[in-house]
């Protein structure tokens, strides 16, 4: 056999867009008491990995540091919608709102349209709604929809809202209690298939523009030239210096960055199998009783899965890594859901619950927030520079992850004098994007689509060669081995954790995530003979 008919060079060279253990440790390796590059981030959500990726579309040299992984932290505990700001508009915040809107557009129609698609919701008339209320959430969609029109997203990306027959809401909604069932609003948001998967997709883009993405390196010492960081995989310890550092590590950046104060709140959530609300084509708005402009979500995953959520409670003293869930908003969650249904949803019928802890910017005289709900705290985000420079980046939410971290970027340009254009990000694709019809047309189950875009074919394929891999990871569920050693080959997973509890959602159900550690145990180790 030749040299060039050997298996090694018959292997098509991984995408620069490929995170995988072996470029973590060379860039690594590269980076630590190496040459200075120009951006520093620290935090690898949704708003890190956008500023990686807004820093490396304009040419400047980066590398973005995570303790953790990709997601690890808030981003990953979202309610997997990008909204378009109705709330926002309720409450007068008109600039939160329409920022909402147009980067919900942005997301939607250009940067990933493979991830972000419209969600259809039911709003159930039932006795607890009255008519002024009814009347009032038909004002709220009729506005959100013009804001639609304002930030120019397409009438086909987001239907109009409208008014549903009892009829028509049940068949949306067969779970719905039919007793005085006056109809329903059916209303349009965007949907992000999962929001660890669109902050790995910002995170590849980020590396395919030369961007050096390295989880599990903690940031000690922050100062405006760089950080002291330790490589928590070895305990190694060394400098990454910077011309400029960006501080995005959400609830966490206090700790980080002294005079900066953050107001958590938790927003819990439940999952639920599928088949106690049977099968729902929508979800659905729930509203909770003496609340005017607040509701409980319905999310169905197309998985298997259910999301009831989601709870605004303040959050005091220690932020731990993966927050708990308390039985009250359990319980509260259980009895809003149940006040619309036929069959009420019991304890013992949730399998699972997660919760994350917003980054809210603590604006009150002296930061203590007394006598402030988090549910009436501003969404707004907030750049700020400390006295030595480090710029840092707080607030907001995942649906203006982009736009909040152009605005970081914007700060450190400035501050430091680096040489850079404005931001590209709004017609920068991430990594599996095309159009609509350049998807449909790709030879990959829809499902790996949804998940993958362009990529899908290729995840696909690995099962094609393999016939172990088109093997479910466990029973009942749709996602397979080969989508488990796509994400060590190509989406920076590590361990067990990342495979289950980020790259796919499986952990989000103890008991499934117990059957499925075999299978990612064993996809590491054949991943690992690969590489040796």
């Amino acid at each position: 056999m030749s040299p060039t008919d050997s298996p090694a060079s018959t292997t098509p060279p991984a995408p620069a867009s490929s995170l995988s253990a072996a470029r973590r440790a060379r860039e690594l390796a590269e980076t630590s008491d190496g040459p200075i590059a120009d951006v520093l981030v620290v935090g690898l959500g949704a708003t890190g990995a956008g500023a990686a990726l807004d820093a490396a579309a304009r040419g400047l040299t980066v590398v973005a540091i995570d303790a953790h992984d990709l997601a690890f932290g808030t981003s990953r505990w979202s309610s997997k919608l990008i909204h378009g700001g109705l709330r926002y508009l309720a409450s007068g915040q008109f600039d939160v709102a329409h920022e909402s809107a147009v980067e919900r557009g942005v997301l939607m129609e250009r940067t990933a349209p493979h991830l972000v698609r419209a969600q259809p919701f039911v709003l159930p008339l039932t006795p607890l709604v009255s008519r002024g209320q009814a009347a009032l959430s038909w004002a709220g969609f009729r506005a959100g929809d013009a804001l639609r029109l304002t930030a120019r997203t397409g009438r086909a990306t987001l239907p109009a809202p409208r008014r549903l027959a009892s009829v028509e809401t049940r068949h949306l909604a067969p779970a719905l209690r039919t007793t005085g069932l006056r109809g329903g609003l059916l209303s349009w948001d965007g949907r992000v298939t999962d929001d660890a998967r669109l902050v790995t997709a910002v995170a590849r883009t980020a590396a395919a523009h030369g961007a050096r993405i390295l989880t599990r390196v903690r940031a000690l010492h922050l100062t405006a030239s760089g950080a002291r960081i330790r490589d928590e995989l070895t305990g190694e310890e060394g400098t990454i210096r910077a011309r400029t550092v960006i501080n995005a590590s959400g609830v966490w950046a206090g700790g980080l960055v002294d005079g900066i104060r953050v107001r958590p709140s938790r927003g819990t959530h439940l999952v639920l199998r599928s088949e106690y609300l049977g099968p729902m084509p929508a979800g659905l708005h729930i509203p909770i009783p003496g609340e005017t402009n607040r509701f409980v979500l319905v999310l169905p995953q197309g998985d298997g899965r259910v999301y009831v959520g989601l709870t605004d409670e303040p959050v005091d003293g220690e932020i731990p890594d993966v927050p708990t869930v308390p039985e009250t908003d359990i319980g509260f969650l259980l009895d809003v859901l149940s006040s619309a249904l036929d069959v009420p949803v019991h304890r013992d019928d949730v399998v699972g619950a997660f919760a994350g802890l917003r980054p809210l910017l603590d604006t009150s005289a002296g930061g203590s927030g007394v006598g402030t709900r988090t549910a009436d705290v501003s969404r707004r985000h907030a750049v700020l520079t400390s006295p030595d420079g480090v710029i840092t980046v707080i607030g907001g939410k995942l649906t203006t992850y982009r736009r909040m971290a152009e605005d970081a970027v914007d700060a450190a340009v400035k501050a430091h004098g680096l040489a850079a254009g404005p931001s590209r990000t709004t017609s920068v694709p991430l990594v599996g994007a095309a159009p609509q019809h350049r998807l449909g047309a790709l030879r990959a189950p829809g499902r790996l689509i949804q998940r993958y875009g362009t990529e899908a074919p290729a995840v696909h394929a690995l099962g094609e060669h393999d016939s172990r891999l088109r093997e479910p990871v466990l029973p009942g569920h749709p996602v397979t081995r080969a989508e488990l050693l796509w994400a060590v080959r190509h989406e920076g997973a590590l361990d067990e954790s990342d495979l289950l509890d980020r790259r796919t959602r499986i952990g989000l159900v103890p008991d499934d995530r117990d059957v499925a550690q075999d299978a990612a145990r064993d996809v590491l180790h054949e991943a690992l003979a690969e590489r040796s």
